[in-house]
């Protein structure tokens, strides 16, 4: 028999956002300036930002990695709560103009010192770069077919009780269908990530539907 559970309608969306959002004047304004400079509106939300922010202040973290940071908004948003005199929030991007964004608002934010950011493929840029390690956390929102790749890459890269989180892993309401019509590959790459995830003894994972969901996996 299924547990209880409480459907997100949008109503308790807007009650959840209202109340527990980070969104502040500059990531509002942020969230206006991707948009001027055409970079995709599907950053995470303030609700989600806020959620990251309790969860690594929670486990005091000083270093987080993140691969898919488009225009920065969850970047700042993380790096504002990094705990420690070398604290550092290292952001993978493709885009080089994206990056040369996110540059400019880290210095807007007074965090430039803190956040740090790699142009170009980020297999490629995991593979080539010499970390100064371990990291606490890593946040992956990038593409979702390399999902497992990204996981399989960052795994040996987090301390041992740090936590690897994956968002859109309710895959935009698809992530039961599988026989879905809507971005399909997208779709199955989210699906096969669960799957695979939820059947590791090397990690301990949950879940978290929030905003279009976020799998957490804890480093044991």
């Amino acid at each position: 028999m299924a547990s209880s559970f409480t459907m997100v309608t949008p109503e308790i969306g807007e009650y959840i956002q209202q109340r527990f959002s980070t969104e502040d004047s500059f990531l509002r304004q942020l969230r206006d300036d991707m948009a001027e400079a055409d970079i995709p509106a599907i950053s995470i939300g303030g609700e989600q930002a806020a959620f990251l922010q309790v969860f690594l202040r929670s486990m005091n973290a000083s270093r987080v990695l993140e691969i898919g940071s488009l225009g920065g908004y969850s970047s700042i948003a993380m790096a504002r709560v990094l705990q420690g005199e070398n604290r550092k929030m290292v952001c993978l991007e493709k885009e080089g103009d994206f990056c040369d964004f996110i540059e400019r608002k880290a210095r807007e934010a007074a965090l430039e010192t803190v956040i740090e950011v790699h142009s170009g493929e980020a297999m490629s840029t995991l593979q080539n770069v010499s970390w100064q390690l371990p990291f606490d956390a890593v946040f992956i929102d990038a593409d979702k077919p390399n999902y497992l790749n990204y996981f399989h890459s960052v795994l040996p890269l987090v301390r041992k009780g740090g936590v690897i989180i994956a968002d859109n892993t309710l895959a935009w309401g698809e992530i039961h269908n599988p026989n879905t019509t809507f971005e399909p590959d997208n779709v199955h790459a989210l699906q096969e990530y669960n799957d695979h995830i939820s059947g590791r003894t090397d990690v301990l994972s949950c879940l978290v539907p929030i905003g279009d969901g976020m799998t957490i996996s804890y480093k044991l």
